[in-house]
């Protein structure tokens, strides 16, 4: 694919989005068997495709058991998600690094400025103790950009990091404190903080390491533990490089060139802008593997394009970065 075409998928603004995904579906048809089989399978027809609705997308489980790869490629990195023990893990082939970092800096900077103006701390115990991260080489290159010194990874190091979260506050220090959730939740449980100048955003994640509880109670918890008037959020997956944010009660805001689209569950070919169902992602920066997923994430759409994440699919697959249903 031109190089000019990806450099000008992270400019692209609402009204070129359509264009680039039918561009991008046509390539991915054209060069992924995996993508092409599945789309021969519904019967679709490129020529055909006109809007993103009509465009496949292909479930996400196929990660599992295939490489999905655009073009024929060595893999610089392979991005494995968490998963359990006896659960198959999902594998993305990525062909370019650089195009992951490009999309995760440019989201952070959209939605939260400079890395160099935070203290970054990351709290992804589970994340650190495997290989092949996603969410790790994202917050470790963050880290390594805020430039602050006291910027890092935690393990389980709960009281350091009390310690650390107090001299920075006493400092007025700007500080993103980004972790799994049962991390956050070992935290808090041991102890209660008043974050002035500290913004607390969880990933997801709680398998298993903790009792079961809503979005709405977790948020509650970890309010009322860390004294903030509220809990941010990351949506990503491994089988995404492009992320979602939410700063506000669960409602995420996609970068440009990633958008959420929703699927009926008894017509998974009938797809909506708005409305609630289970969720489709475009993620134009998905060049070399597929850009269309039908994830397993049950969710609502507003007019806007904002989405809250509602659960998950039933039966389906308990994932690590998962967040947590209502």
């Amino acid at each position: 694919m031109n190089q000019a075409l990806i450099e000008n998928i992270f400019e692209s603004g609402s009204k070129s989005f359509s264009q680039y995904s039918l561009d991008i579906f046509n390539f991915q048809y054209q060069n992924n068997p995996v993508y092409r089989n599945f789309s021969d399978s519904l019967n679709i027809i490129p020529g055909k495709i006109k809007s993103i609705h009509q465009i496949p997308f292909l479930p996400i489980d196929l990660f599992k058991i295939y490489p999905i790869q655009t073009t024929s490629f060595e893999p610089e990195i392979i991005f494995e998600s968490s998963g359990t023990t006896q659960s198959v893990r999902s594998r993305h082939y990525v062909k370019d690094l650089s195009i992951y970092r490009k999309s995760y800096l440019k989201g952070f900077e959209k939605f939260y400025g400079s890395a160099d103006d935070w203290c970054i701390i990351g709290l992804l115990p589970s994340y650190l103790e495997r290989d092949h991260s996603s969410l790790v080489t994202m917050v470790n290159d963050l880290i390594k950009m805020s430039r602050h010194s006291e910027s890092g990874f935690y393990l389980y190091e709960y009281d350091q990091l009390f310690q650390l979260l107090t001299q920075l506050e006493k400092e007025n220090q700007k500080t993103l404190l980004i972790g799994v959730t049962f991390a956050l939740v070992d935290f808090v449980e041991k102890f209660s903080m008043k974050l002035k100048h500290t913004v607390v955003m969880e990933t997801g994640g709680m398998k298993g390491r903790s009792r079961e509880m809503t979005r709405a109670e977790l948020h509650s918890l970890l309010k009322e533990r860390l004294g903030v008037n509220e809990i941010q959020s990351e949506y990503g997956m491994t089988e995404l490089l492009s992320q979602a944010y939410s700063k506000s009660n669960g409602i995420f805001e996609s970068v440009p060139w990633m958008k959420a689209l929703v699927r009926d569950d008894d017509d998974p070919l009938e797809v909506h802008e708005s409305g609630e169902g289970i969720l489709n992602i475009i993620d134009l920066a998905n060049i070399y593997s597929c850009s269309f997923i039908a994830t397993e994430d049950v969710g609502r759409i507003d007019s806007s394009g904002r989405f809250e994440v509602l659960g998950r699919k039933d039966n389906s697959d308990i994932r690590g970065c998962s967040l947590l249903a209502i």
